[in-house]
């Protein structure tokens, strides 16, 4: 039997990377998986990759009548939500301060905080109690790297929404924790520059990038009953970049 037999999760912005990986390894522990992206073919794809015990929303995370469009096809498909990996946020990068235009912070801000607070309290009244909420925040709200700092206060923002909902959901016995990537070598990561890659690699103290296994991983860790005793944390997966 697998680690989340019978759980039926919600996965936002699964359609690549990190959140597809973790997809596709919540279905092979026995969950079924709601996934989310905003262009049809890329959903389309994950849906096919991911194989079985899977249903593809397109919806934006920072359109809450596209969030009321997911939670109701959850609704009418099974039910109850049990797991919530809110993992929908990428960012641009590269923006010192003197060059941020008000679209950047308006675009960063709406997905990766509003689009994460509305994915969750929207999810709530399908929530079992008990479940897991897993917020994806980044390492990057560890460190201050110059042209990432909207980026970075965007996920800090992310991490102390889970400090606060473990608070709040308690009494349901509702875990909340966030989960800080580091440099992954993923989709998301092919812009780097070749100079930006080893740096990073160079500073990592085990000596590697990131892969989308090793964060599908940690996700499954803070889903299932393994985890059952955490709650409130920040599980930072970037191979000690931040903490050496």
């Amino acid at each position: 039997m697998g680690k989340l037999e019978g759980k039926v999760a919600v996965i936002t912005g699964g359609t690549s990377g990190m959140a597809l990986e973790t997809a596709k390894l919540f279905v092979e522990e026995g969950a079924y998986v709601f996934i989310t992206g905003r262009r049809q073919e890329k959903l389309d794809e994950a849906v096919k990759a991911i194989g079985r015990n899977v249903t593809g929303v397109r919806a934006d995370s920072a359109n809450l009548a596209d969030l009321d469009r997911l939670y109701e096809k959850v609704k009418s498909e099974k039910g109850h939500i049990d797991i919530v990996f809110a993992s929908a946020g990428n960012g641009e990068v590269g923006h010192p301060i003197g060059s941020m235009s008000e679209k950047l912070v308006d675009d960063t801000l709406n997905l990766i905080v509003r689009g994460t607070l509305f994915t969750v309290q929207k999810a709530l009244p399908l929530m079992r109690d008990g479940g897991s909420i897993i917020l994806n925040a980044s390492a990057s709200h560890l460190k201050g790297y110059p042209g990432i700092s909207v980026y970075a206060a965007a996920k800090a923002a992310v991490r102390s929404f889970a400090r606060s909902w473990a608070s709040e959901l308690k009494d349901r016995k509702i875990r909340v924790n966030s989960m800080s990537p580091g440099v992954i070598d993923s989709g998301a990561s092919a812009a780097i520059p070749k100079e930006a890659r080893d740096f990073f690699v160079s500073q990592v103290p085990l000596g590697r990038l990131g892969v989308t296994k090793d964060i599908a991983a940690s996700v499954l860790y803070l889903a299932s009953d393994d985890s059952s005793y955490t709650t409130a944390i920040d599980l930072v997966v970037d191979g000690g970049l931040a903490h050496v």
